[in-house]
């Protein structure tokens, strides 16, 4: 068996043909500067080769079905086992996708509950026990032997009428007794009721007394009585009465269950899903602070602002007939407007008829109709189909006022387990849902059936919590989750399988994660290492490569001067590596300094009042200005939900005039809002969704460039403008391949081929276009120009050079000019835009915001992050960051350290001062790290 993978000739993307043995069932790092090739060699050739050859093994029938992949560019690779990824990426976009529903825990429980769930009235709230006749039975011999005991039959229930045929037909089968509203008769005499009351009737099936000769007797009356009285059985004691059944029904309100089945508690489908939001928990509504951002305006000020869309002429009708029917000024600002007025401006003018003036003829004829409203012509709008209005911008998500969120029909939330639905369950934290069924006490009959879907359901439920995922609800939304979150329960989920001898990649499995958090996480790592399987992880974490088996360190540079193996070797290896990058940092030959100062804040603070969205308990967040303030704390205790969903969506508002309070954002108030000129989330997503756009079009740069070109000599003489030199738009860009350099060949059961334009060889220009040159360039030349190329090229240039420079201060001197947006990475992508904003002029009194800015980045990488940011600051800016790594966190002028645990158990402020007064306080577990590189002082 082969002990090693073996990789010839790799030189995919930047990789320069290199060779590497990589140990099997160990685990094993790659590590390297951003851009140095790891990627390239983890999933784009060793990943990617082993999924390619499982596809190939499968039929020309099942490929159809199955995205094909390309060959990896590369000689051979040996030694492979079957190949699973687990990426950074979210699980899924559906609405109804769930943590409980992808992690199948979801399934089990719905099995659990048709199985073992006693179903409650939702009425009246009381028990519902369904009994076996073996049950019923045994209930009755529960009761000394020797008693006297009536067992009857109620064949009417609560209902009108005489009854005369029934009681005929009961006589003609041989019955002779009867109860009529609890009065005893013989049904061989006259029964005379009143037929416009409800009467309830019992039929006398057995009188027996209690004694185990009389056990079969009793077993076969209880049979008769529940077929007689479609599954109700009354007994009469001498002393009481019980009523037993063995139906899902009320005997208080008579409210049916059907029987319950694994489909009644899925929100997926008919049977349990809510019949009013379809499953979904909410309900889309049009708003109309978003239909009327800004009430400051009038109605002639387009204040509605869907009638920007309306021809002149339109407008004005509607305006005019509603301003004289309600008698309102249309100039009047449609906030100080009375509300009979905005309702109907909003809902329509009900039954009343409106003048409406003919416009286009005198002005002075019109015709009576009645007003439709704003929301309605919306609502319309969405129905038929007109999709040149976009009307879903308008709405807000509410809870659906029939299932509350819970997403079932009333009748399977009232099915419970230990006192709780199963949406009581799904909408509890991981850990606590562990918690609960550890504790869960089961009748013998419930341990018979439930033992093996309990021991599935605790066993995910504990994969997640070793993950770092015990604070999630199983009810959380899929598309919420964070890339980290969705590549660890994957992690999960893949533990759980219980499978050996495959080869897992993972991307960089630490992000999100806090120290100690990170630390659980490796225990599971290792553990699915120990199971038989290999672990090829990319990673820059510094614990995570010290408690690896085996390091790949990637580089030397990045981009073009990447793509080597530097240095391979156990941690103990690297680190006595002289050319290892990676190693230096590791031993502390190279690091991240502590700030010789830290800032205090003049300009005073932005103060969060009464902080409460999700988990947050009502906190009171100082925020220092001009500072750099990093925002740490376990996961789950909610740094997004202060950060990005309350200070963030809250002040991004403010400044863009849509709100004039924050308790939407579940905020009392904000101090200093009117401090910032702008806010801004820096974040990791692409700067393009479509290979036309590069670096050099998202900052700018391409603009400049296509102005040199369009001013040169020979430009100016051929009458070409800065567009002749755009491959976006026809004129100067090859039209064989629209400007794409290559043309896509569709191949029915194989990877599309994508050859080189056979026209322009690749260079996306027309002939014509590439005779015009700069210094000898021309602009294809030009776009494949690394930024550091670039930078010496147009040294003469000031506006060029300028923003050329701050590309190569936040590290990315290697990327070309025209590199492709779509194979950046997230932290490339984020980098380019911190050089645009550092371009930008007179910027200052801006708060910008960052979450965990150092996913992907190398340790390298974070020094010059670090200095960018401090760039910022020094510009007179404020910068949040959401962080984990301890490098940024100890660099930082004040930290804001959120805990003490995830989810419900989080949403406070633990700790909050610089680095040195963090790491004094005993409650923190930031505090506890940042102990060992800072040096703790009290606060006075």
């Amino acid at each position: 068996m082969d002990r090693k993978i073996v990789i010839k000739g790799a030189r995919q993307h930047n990789l320069k043909n290199i060779n590497l043995e990589i140990p099997k069932n160990k685990f094993v790092v790659i590590t390297g500067l951003s851009g140095s090739g790891k990627s390239s060699l983890a999933f784009d050739t060793i990943f990617a080769e082993g999924q390619r050859r499982y596809l190939e093994s499968l039929s020309s029938y099942a490929k159809q079905f199955m995205e094909q992949m390309d060959k990896p560019d590369v000689d051979s690779v040996e030694g492979l086992s079957p190949a699973i990824s687990i990426e950074q990426k979210s699980v899924s976009k559906n609405p109804r996708s769930t943590v409980g529903t992808i992690t199948e825990i979801y399934d089990y429980l719905r099995v659990l509950f048709a199985r073992t769930g006693i179903p409650h009235c939702y009425k009246c709230g009381k028990k519902i026990e369904l009994k076996t006749i073996d049950q019923m039975v045994g209930s009755v011999y529960s009761h000394k032997a020797g008693e006297k005991l009536i067992v009857l039959s109620p064949v009417v229930i609560d209902r009108r009428g005489e009854f005369k045929a029934k009681f005929e037909d009961y006589l003609k089968h041989g019955f002779y007794r009867i109860y009529v509203d609890g009065k005893e008769y013989n049904l061989d005499e006259s029964i005379s009721i009143n037929k416009k009351k409800k009467h309830n009737i019992d039929l006398v099936i057995d009188r027996i007394i209690i004694k185990e000769e009389n056990k079969r007797r009793l077993a076969d009356s209880i049979e008769l009585a529940l077929k007689l009285s479609q599954g109700i059985l009354k007994l009469k004691y001498e002393d009481k009465e019980e009523i037993l059944t063995e139906n899902s029904i009320c005997l208080e309100c008579g409210v049916s269950y059907g029987k319950a089945e694994p489909a009644a508690f899925s929100f997926n489908g008919p049977q349990g899903a809510c019949p009013q939001c379809g499953g979904l928990g909410y309900k889309e509504y049009f708003d109309e602070d978003l239909i009327i951002p800004d009430k400051s305006l009038s109605l002639r000020e387009d204040a509605v602002g869907i009638f920007k869309h309306s021809t002149p002429v339109y407008k004005n009708q509607i305006i005019s007939a509603l301003s004289e029917h309600y008698g309102f000024n249309p100039n009047t600002p449609y906030g100080s407007l009375n509300d009979d007025v905005k309702y109907a401006v909003m809902h329509g003018s009900g039954d009343e008829k409106i003048k409406f003036y003919d416009a286009m003829r005198d002005n002075k004829s019109f015709h009576l109709r009645y007003w439709e409203g704003i929301i309605p012509m919306l609502e319309r709008n969405i129905k038929g189909g007109n999709y040149l209005l976009d009307s879903k911008k308008y709405k807000i998500e509410k809870t659906c006022p029939d299932c509350m969120g819970f997403r079932l029909r009333k009748e399977s939330l009232s099915y419970k387990i230990g006192g709780l639905s199963i949406a009581d369950i799904t909408n509890l934290s991981i850990k606590d849902v562990l918690d609960f069924f550890t504790d869960l006490d089961l009748t013998d009959y419930e341990t018979g059936v439930a033992t093996k879907i309990l021991t599935e359901i605790k066993n995910r439920l504990q994969f997640l919590v070793n993950v770092g995922l015990g604070y999630l609800a199983l009810s959380r939304q899929a598309q919420t989750l964070s890339g980290g979150e969705s590549q660890r329960i994957r992690l999960a989920s893949q533990i759980g399988s219980g499978l050996t001898g495959v080869l897992y990649v993972m991307d960089e499995p630490s992000i999100g994660l806090h120290m100690r958090d990170n630390e659980r996480l490796l225990k599971t790592i290792v553990n699915l290492r120990d199971k038989g399987n290999s672990l090829i992880v990319v990673e820059h974490d510094e614990y995570t490569m010290l408690k690896s088996d085996y390091i790949v360190d990637m580089g030397p540079g990045a981009g073009k001067n990447g793509g080597y193996v530097v240095a391979q070797g156990t941690p103990a290896e690297i680190m006595r590596n002289s050319d290892s990058l990676t190693g230096n940092y590791l031993t502390g030959k190279l690091k991240i300094d502590i700030p010789k100062r830290r800032r205090y804040s003049l300009s005073g603070f932005l103060e969060i009042k009464g902080a409460r969205m999700n988990n947050l308990k009502n906190i009171d967040v100082r925020i220092p200005l001009n500072n750099f303030v990093c925002v740490s704390g376990v996961s789950g205790s909610g740094k997004s939900t202060l950060v990005i969903d309350s200070i963030f969506k809250a002040m991004f508002a403010y400044k863009n005039s849509y709100i004039n309070d924050f308790s939407k954002f579940k905020i009392g108030d904000i101090k200093n809002a009117n401090y910032f000129d702008r806010v801004i989330n820096i974040d990791q997503s692409p700067i393009g969704r479509t290979p036309r756009s590069n670096p050099a079009t998202y900052t700018g740069i391409f603009t400049l460039i296509r102005e040199i070109f369009a001013a040169t000599k020979e430009g100016r003489i051929r009458g070409y403008d800065p567009g002749r030199f755009s491959f976006n738009v026809k004129g100067g860009r090859c039209e064989a391949c629209s400007g794409d350099g290559v043309k896509r060949i569709e191949m029915l059961f194989m990877p599309d081929v994508f050859v080189v334009c056979d026209v322009c060889k690749g260079k996306r220009y027309n002939a014509p276009t590439l005779e015009i040159a700069y210094k000898n360039k021309n602009i294809h030349d030009v776009l494949n120009m690394t930024v550091k190329e670039a930078l010496e090229f147009f040294e003469g240039i000031p506006s060029l050079f300028h923003r050329l420079k701050f590309l190569t201060d936040v590290g990315l001197d290697y990327i070309s000019l025209g590199q492709l947006a779509t194979t950046l990475s997230g932290g490339e992508a984020q980098r380019i835009k911190l050089s645009k904003e550092l371009s930008k002029p007179g910027c200052f009194k801006t708060l910008y915001i960052l979450d965990e800015p150092t996913t992907g980045l190398h340790f390298d990488d974070i020094k010059k992050l670090l200095n960018i940011l401090n760039l910022l600051v020094e510009a007179g800016n404020t910068v949040i960051v959401i962080e984990h790594n301890i490098d940024v966190i100890k660099s930082a002028d004040y930290i804001i350290d959120m805990g003490p645990e995830g989810g419900d158990e989080g949403g406070y402020i633990i700790a909050q001062g610089t680095p040195e007064e963090v790491a004094s306080s005993e409650s923190s577990f930031t505090g506890k790290y940042l102990a060992n590189v800072v040096k703790p002082i009290r606060k006075t």
